[in-house]
């Protein structure tokens, strides 16, 4: 009943909140279609189109460059060719080859070809700051003859096609002529893909328009990318409930009683998505707090603490689903798991006040100042700090939610939220408590874990924020570093049950739920939307899913 009264309230809030706003202008096109995307939230827009800098804009990978193949997630890493026409594995997985589409022009005229792609990861090698995937340590060489570049590997690799893919190509003959490419915002940029023309910029708006080279431009019928500047969810939730954006990425309360019921045009698709948990960080620089995190005993206590099923139906709306497995796999890979070690730390991934309080008392947490929340063992004031970004607002509310929770069970904690550039940024130098993220989601579990868990990424910091826990297991990094080292699905079974077991037993996360792709499309302008009739793909316009330069070729605009 709880849940019910503040979930009804939250909705109700948020109706009246955009109410105001429902009879605002929807945004015209005149003669040319343009698509009108918010698949970020920003405070100012800033003319970065640089793929290798983490403040680039959110429209620059895939609609400006390219990428080679685009691979399905949805579909299991289907293979779909774009600026490459194959590509194929050495039967060792030491080498892989790309053959380059003939044909294929930078939007200046020039011709792409194979030394773009080879400059490119040349380029990488050179500036190691530049190389936001870790490719670098998967490449030993780099070969273009012809139409064909040749990668020599470091070691088997049979996802490294999939990983060379995440990195966007760039022409040669303008970037062999920049100074310092760590520093270059690359304001009018040249490419390959289909919106490489800025046509306006400022702030709060920019427009990203036809590329008159586009190969593929037969097959195009949306002439402009529109973009304009939404800093946070209370600002965007008025405008997407009146119908002036066509395809969105955010939280949205209650959705079929907020969203849909705006207008029959406003639709959604939220196919399952990747896991989200609670992340320590085992080198807290609060005393207290630090010997609290590395105590295993604490941080199950805390995982039986949190109500799950509460925070969905609350904070998300019923959007999701519980992720009860310790290792964080989630009912998405449930194929994937050993039922024997999942079943086996269940119980600390389950909602439990009184296993919990006990499993505190036993590991010698104790109330020693009677004001209701326990200290350390060894007698240290204990109180978490958990972020979560500023906007976010179901993040936020789970967080919140939380330091409720964990209150039950005398375990005083804070709420904190932190733009997201001091988030990340508290992550990347170990100046935080606890951190609630979400991670990235792949056609089988290796994506996840290995961006969540292998120790590589805390040493590099132009790495996401996922592994920022600075907890490492060599024998997990090795593990980690095997999964595609072969081709062999049982082996690859193999190692992610024993992936699954180190995770697991040392409860490093606490997982909460496995999310939902977030999606949101207007068909008042046009046709040809991914959903769960037409499941084509995943169907986010973020960076990070390049299935959404497809999407946008499947689109046509309404007469």
């Amino acid at each position: 009943m709880l849940a019910n009264i503040k979930k009804t309230k939250l909705a109700l809030a948020v109706v009246a909140a955009a109410s105001t706003m429902l009879t605002a202008p929807v945004a015209s096109a005149a003669d040319r279609t343009e698509l009108t995307m918010v698949p970020k939230f920003y405070p100012t827009f800033v003319r970065n189109f640089n793929p290798f800098l983490q403040t680039q804009l959110d429209t620059v990978q895939d609609f400006i460059y390219e990428p080679l193949v685009v691979f399905n997630e949805l579909q299991g890493n289907k293979p779909v060719m774009r600026l490459a026409t194959d590509y194929y594995m050495s039967d060792d997985l030491m080498k892989v080859t790309f053959e380059i589409r003939d044909g294929v022009k930078w939007s200046d005229g020039k011709a792409f070809t194979a030394e773009d792609v080879a400059f490119t990861f040349n380029m990488l090698k050179q500036y190691p700051e530049l190389d936001r995937t870790g490719i670098n340590q998967r490449l030993k060489s780099i070969e273009a003859s012809g139409d064909k570049v040749t990668f020599n590997l470091t070691e088997a690799n049979s996802n490294v096609p999939y990983l060379i893919n995440e990195v966007s190509v760039v022409a040669k003959h303008i970037w062999s002529k920049v100074e310092n490419p760590t520093r270059f915002t690359n304001e009018n940029p040249v490419g390959t893909g289909p919106f490489t023309e800025v046509e306006k910029f400022t702030p709060q708006l920019y427009t990203q328009c036809r590329n008159p080279q586009y190969w593929d431009n037969s097959n195009l019928d949306v002439d402009c990318l529109r973009l304009p500047q939404v800093a946070g969810n209370d600002q965007f939730l008025g405008q997407v409930l009146s119908g002036q954006f066509d395809w969105t990425y955010s939280f949205i309360p209650d959705v079929d009683s907020t969203y849909a019921a705006a207008s029959p045009h406003n639709k959604y698709w939220y196919p399952a998505g990747g896991s989200q948990a609670f992340m320590f960080n085992y080198k807290s620089p609060n005393a207290g707090n630090n010997e609290a995190i590395n105590n295993i005993d604490f941080r199950r206590a805390f995982s039986m603490a949190i109500d799950r099923e509460t925070i969905i139906d609350i904070a998300f709306y019923g959007g999701g689903v519980v992720n009860d497995y310790a290792s964080g796999l989630g009912q998405a890979f449930a194929s994937w798991s050993d039922n024997t070690v999942y079943n086996k730390y269940k119980p600390f991934m389950t909602y439990n006040i009184e296993n919990s309080k006990a499993l505190l008392k036993k590991a010698g947490f104790k109330d020693l100042d009677k004001d209701g929340f326990v200290e350390t063992p060894s007698g240290k004031k204990l109180e978490l700090s958990i972020q979560s970004p500023s906007g976010w607002t179901d993040f936020n509310n789970t967080v919140q939610l939380a330091v409720e929770m964990l209150e039950e069970v005398g375990i005083k904690a804070k709420a904190s939220t932190p733009d997201f550039s001091v988030y990340n940024q508290a992550m990347l130098d170990a100046k935080y408590d606890v951190a609630y993220t979400n991670y990235f989601h792949g056609a089988d579990p290796y994506t996840y874990w290995d961006s969540g868990y292998h120790s590589r990424f805390q040493a590099n910091q132009g790495m996401p924020r996922f592994a920022l826990h600075y907890w490492s297991n060599k024998e997990l990094d090795t593990l980690l570093e095997g999964f595609y080292k072969t081709a062999d699905r049982n082996e690859q079974m193999n190692i992610a049950h024993k992936i699954q077991k180190i995770i697991a037993e040392n409860q490093v996360t606490v997982p909460v739920m496995s999310g939902a792709y977030t999606s949101q499309y207007n068909t008042a302008r046009f046709t040809g939307w991914w959903n769960e009739k037409n499941p084509k793909g995943r169907p986010m316009p973020i960076t990070n899913t390049q299935e959404r330069l497809l999407q946008v070729l499947d689109l046509k605009p309404k007469a």
